[in-house]
């Protein structure tokens, strides 16, 4: 309740399910973002954590398609993210298929925001865990100097233009900007919930054999 998401997302739902209806999401899962907001409007704390548990609340796409279609003035993408925040912190998103991928995106993208300044870089999309490249990215990435170079002079050095390298005093902001907002403490609880996931799965821990499998498996059952 006290997420701004959840007051700015959940004013006077009237049931009507024009979100649904126009869901990209719904049109490709068992998804129903008209029953997501009706769960929460119960205030029932074990219905909510069962939500909080499942493949659901993974299922949209933050499109906001639902935002200017409401009658009422609701967002219930809005009241998602702060169901995915809540999930979380509290870690019950390692309960679910859809929800231990969070590990993968949080070391894919989170981590490189980190280490680069970037959200993604070429350097970090690697050959094994994105076979539709195809065979001819690996040889892109070994001689990405002199490809994206073609693009760019700044390409990995200091200096203003696309795909510079950051200054180290920028990426030290970034950190501190991290640490001051709470990121980094979240970070560290998705590293925290996963790794204890992981053994409870049989795994050493949230190591690389526990990311790949995380970031690689879907068992066909979401749709």
């Amino acid at each position: 309740m006290e997420d701004v998401r959840l007051k700015e997302g959940l004013k006077a739902c009237m049931n009507c399910g024009v979100c649904t209806a126009v869901c990209p999401a719904a049109a490709f899962y068992n998804y129903d973002p008209r029953q997501m907001i009706s769960i929460v409007q119960t205030r029932d704390d074990e219905a909510i954590e069962a939500l909080l548990k499942s493949d659901t609340i993974w299922y949209c796409g933050e499109c906001m398609s639902c935002r200017p279609r409401c009658p009422r003035g609701n967002t219930p993408g809005y009241v998602i993210q702060a169901l995915r925040t809540l999930s979380q912190k509290l870690g019950f998103f390692v309960e679910s298929e859809k929800g231990r991928q969070q590990l993968a995106i949080k070391r894919t993208i989170g981590d490189n925001i980190l280490r680069t300044g970037y959200c993604l870089t070429p350097k970090a999309i690697r050959p094994d865990m994105h076979p539709e490249q195809g065979t001819v990215w690996k040889w892109i990435l070994d001689n990405d100097k002199e490809i994206f170079g073609q693009f760019s002079d700044s390409y990995g050095k200091e200096g203003a233009g696309a795909l510079r390298k950051v200054s180290d005093a920028t990426l030290e902001e970034i950190h501190r900007i991290f640490d001051i907002t709470g990121g980094t403490e979240f970070f560290n609880a998705i590293e925290s919930h996963s790794d204890r996931k992981a053994r409870e799965m049989g795994y050493n821990g949230a190591d690389e054999e526990y990311f790949r499998d995380v970031y690689t498996h879907n068992s066909n059952e979401h749709y």
